[in-house]
């Protein structure tokens, strides 16, 4: 079909949106590009890059408009990639590409081209995109341990400090020197027991289980130290609300960028933590009442 045919107006919206959509992304591959440091990366970036290019060049035969990339989702998605990686990123985006590829199904009819595209939008999610090979998602099982003992030992030890104690700057110097603690010998930990598996990286593994151990330290001791010393029921709460939300956040992050199942993992880091939790403040609240402490 000729690109001077006559196409239904639904068809010519549904088109310029598509063409809004490669046009944009174009300009998100070729900025993440510029940043990638590894070779096979970056060219794998720019190869999607100039097909999104050719694709909104082909829509812009039907439409007769030359469109310019959204300047606000280019910065975001970029500045996204910056903290989360490249691989988040171009991940996040094929995933919100469900609704255009319904929209080629309905194209397929009246511009034949449609069904190609697709085929490379397929080919973008299913073969490139897994050649991505970027550094930091090689170590996600260190960010899991790090993030995943932190979750459940600061979430414990300051709940059940949380009642023993009442007293919320004894409970935040007791989280931090715990956490500090404890991140030094986690990090130690993954050290050894990646040098004994052979791993060459083992100082990267190290680092990245400490890392985000220590993320999760201060984000869990922070509202202690925000709130009046003897608020520590609304400290606690304040507490159990972030890990509930960084459990959200990380999942999200772990489920798009390794393509996991993210309902099931999620439900079970928050029942494990919330009721390590529990057990916690009720062994706080024994210890205090059996032992006659008063602080």
């Amino acid at each position: 079909m000729k690109a001077d045919t006559m196409i239904s107006e639904e068809s010519l919206k549904a088109i310029l949106k598509l063409q809004q959509n490669e046009v944009t992304e174009q300009a998100i591959y070729m900025n993440l590009a510029k940043r990638v440091k590894k070779q096979s990366d970056r060219e794998m970036l720019e190869r999607i890059g100039r097909e999104e290019g050719m694709h909104s060049k082909l829509w812009s035969k039907y439409t007769k408009r030359e469109l310019k990339p959204q300047k606000l989702k280019v910065f975001i998605y970029s500045f996204l990639s910056i903290i989360l990686g490249y691989t988040f990123v171009i991940k996040l985006m094929e995933k919100g590409e469900v609704v255009s590829k319904n929209s080629y199904a309905l194209l397929a009819e009246e511009v034949p081209e449609a069904h190609r595209v697709y085929l490379d939008e397929q080919r973008h999610e299913e073969t490139l995109i897994d050649m991505l090979d970027e550094d930091r998602l090689q170590y996600v099982g260190s960010m899991v341990l790090g993030l995943n003992d932190a979750l459940v030992e600061l979430t414990g030890t300051l709940a059940g400090l949380s009642f023993a104690l009442q007293n919320n700057k004894i409970v935040a110097l007791s989280g931090l020197i715990t956490g500090i603690s404890a991140t030094l010998s986690m990090a130690s930990s993954e050290y050894l027991s990646a040098r004994s598996e052979g791993n060459n990286d083992a100082k990267k593994s190290a680092l990245y289980t400490g890392v985000m151990y220590i993320i999760a330290v201060i984000l869990l001791v922070l509202p202690y130290l925000i709130f009046p010393v003897h608020k520590y029921v609304h400290a606690l709460i304040t507490m159990l609300i972030i890990v509930v939300l960084t459990i959200l956040a990380f999942t999200y992050y772990i489920s798009v960028a390794k393509d996991l199942p993210f309902k099931k993992r999620f439900l079970e880091m928050a029942t494990i933590s919330l009721s390590v939790a529990t057990l916690s403040f009720i062994v706080g609240f024994l210890v205090k009442k059996l032992l006659g402490i008063d602080i």
